[in-house]
């Protein structure tokens, strides 16, 4: 029954992610700051890397080693100026201590963003969404 209610309080908050996570996103952590990133608790590092033709979303978060981490990674694509941004790719891992997530590879040329959320994985309160600036 646990194992349940676990799994609906982590599908409710990735759809209360995903939906304010425009309102309440922040500047990703760079390649200069992302040691100070990995050793903040509960608080994703987010980045992009080339892949072939494309992109993909990598992210990770630091946590204590008996958590139980849920790390969720999107690549997402605005179709034309002021439209919405729309996911493209997602991928989401959820393990005891810290975690990391790769999307597949997306070969968009649109404007893009990546956006994760991390954090303890029953605990919805305190998962945190960062996202890049688009590019």
């Amino acid at each position: 029954m646990r194992a349940r209610i676990a799994a609906v309080a982590l599908v409710t908050a990735g759809i209360a992610g995903l939906t304010a996570a425009p309102a309440m996103a922040a500047t990703a952590t760079s390649g200069t700051d992302a040691a100070a990133c990995a050793a903040v608790l509960n608080q994703p590092c987010v980045s992009h890397q080339a892949d072939g033709g494309g992109i993909v979303g990598v992210a990770q978060v630091s946590a204590a080693p008996g958590q139980l981490t849920m790390v969720r990674v999107e690549i997402r694509t605005q179709a034309a100026w002021g439209s919405p941004w729309a996911a493209v790719a997602t991928a989401t891992t959820v393990q005891f201590g810290s975690a990391k997530a790769v999307t597949p590879r997306v070969t968009a040329t649109a404007p893009r963003m990546i956006c994760a959320t991390a954090g303890p994985a029953l605990d919805v309160t305190q998962q945190v969404t960062t996202c890049t600036n688009p590019f």
